[in-house]
């Protein structure tokens, strides 16, 4: 964006210049780019449509991404349209009003290429919405600042406002560079590495765990490339981070110990591949499936809907029973009583046909019925049924076949007991005494 660079004051310049014959070419030349643009929009946005549909409903950020192309290209190919004429025509005309119109399509591209870079790096927030405002604040002002001519006196200023820093000053201009300089850098580094962890978590030849270690690893090394590439931008230098890395050696002894553990933790369980996006898992007495590995936790999701966030340093110390570590598959037991009289080979021939005919009980291993004791009030029977979609729950699966088994025992004349006491009056006088006789 060089236009914003060049230290004149374009206002006075197109207020000095307004000649009939120039303003009439410069508008005629601005009225073309915008045209041009918009030809360029509507070439381009079939495929970008084309693209935004086949990435399909389930990947909401890349069909965002492509919806946000869409937004930058428009005033992108404008500002390009608009160097061009004005490289044409300032060989025939002054192009003060098209230094103004450019400067003004610089800042809308670069807001635009913010948002869209910022909408992509970070997850959405109420934060992120007011963070997006914020920069289009600055950057209009930055451009009015710099079409009034007055940007590189302010420029001047905060470079004579001077704050001590041990032995050296560095100034309020350096503080805002550099500030400036380490954000855009931080925030290129976590666009590009959402990017990659995207194509990596498509990459679905390669095993889950394996996909989720190598998008966090991308995402480090950017952070980390990002800080080194940014602190001798604003002048510091790269051997101070021994300094901070004894530092925060420091802290993880005392302060951040369980924060370092639960980190240390997280890339173990990624790497040993003992729980795995999708397993049913039970942790700390809390039974769901697994839908989120994270640096530092676990989210176990309930059958209720309810997510438990666990430590990674509680899955790695606690005992994790994996209900699908090796199979999906899952048993389930119902127990049965039925009365002494019944005749039990049919009722066992019964359980089993009730299971049979529910689609979600698997035919191998097949459904087995047993017996499993002798009761008070009756015999007690087991059904012993294998599902192979444990996530869809066990409520339904156990309510369906508890209602075929009383069908189909009223049908068979086979009678569930219940509980029967008998009761016996006792006499409740005092016995009597033998009589006594006294001389």
């Amino acid at each position: 964006m060089a236009a914003l660079a060049t230290p004149e004051n374009l206002l006075s310049d197109l207020i000095s210049g307004m000649e009939t014959v120039a303003i009439t070419w410069q508008l005629a030349a601005i009225a073309a780019c915008l045209a041009g643009a918009w030809l360029v929009l509507r070439l381009v946005k079939p495929y970008l449509t084309a693209a935004q549909a086949s990435a399909g409903a389930d990947d909401g950020a890349r069909r965002m991404g492509y919806g946000g192309m869409s937004l930058v290209l428009y005033p992108l190919a404008a500002w390009v349209l608009l160097l061009i004429a004005r490289w044409v025509l300032h060989f025939h005309h002054p192009v003060h009003l098209m230094k103004v119109v450019i400067a003004l399509a610089s800042s809308l591209v670069i807001i635009r290429i913010a948002v869209y870079v910022l909408r992509h790096a970070l997850p959405p927030s109420a934060w992120l919405r007011g963070s997006e405002r914020a920069i289009a604040w600055v950057i209009w002002i930055g451009a009015m600042l710099h079409i009034t001519g007055l940007l590189p006196e302010l420029r001047g200023w905060l470079n004579d406002m001077r704050l001590p820093l041990g032995k050296h000053d560095i100034t309020l201009l350096n503080v805002i560079e550099g500030t400036l300089s380490v954000g855009i850098t931080i925030l290129v580094a976590l666009w590009i590495g959402r990017l990659l962890e995207r194509r990596v978590m498509d990459l679905r030849g390669l095993d889950a765990n394996m996909r989720v270690v190598l998008s966090k690893l991308l995402k480090m090394i950017f952070l980390v490339l990002a800080v080194l590439i940014a602190l001798p931008l604003v002048g510091i230098d790269v051997t101070v981070l021994s300094v901070f890395g004894g530092a925060v050696g420091v802290g993880l002894g005392f302060g951040l110990q369980k924060i370092a553990a639960n980190y240390i933790s997280g890339f173990a369980i990624l790497l040993d591949r003992s729980i795995k996006l999708g397993d049913l898992v039970t942790i700390d007495g809390r039974y769901g499936e697994v839908t989120r590995l994270m640096a530092r936790y676990v989210v176990v999701r309930g059958f209720d809907g309810t997510e438990a966030i666990i430590p990674n340093e509680s899955v790695i110390t606690s005992t994790v029973i994996n209900h699908s570590y090796s199979d999906t598959l899952a048993q389930i037991v119902i127990p049965v009583q039925v009365a002494y009289a019944s005749d039990l080979p049919v009722a066992l021939e019964t359980l089993r046909a009730a299971a049979d005919n529910n689609d979600r009980v698997l035919k191998e291993p097949a459904p087995v019925a047993v017996l499993k004791n002798f009761g008070e009030s009756g015999v007690d029977l087991e059904l012993i049924v294998w599902i192979g979609d444990p996530e869809r729950g066990r409520a339904m699966l156990r309510s369906d076949l508890g209602l075929a088994i009383i069908a189909a025992f009223r049908e068979q004349g086979i009678e569930i007991p219940y509980p029967q006491r008998e009761v016996r009056v006792l006499d409740s006088a005092p016995p009597r005494s033998p009589d006594t006789n006294i001389g």
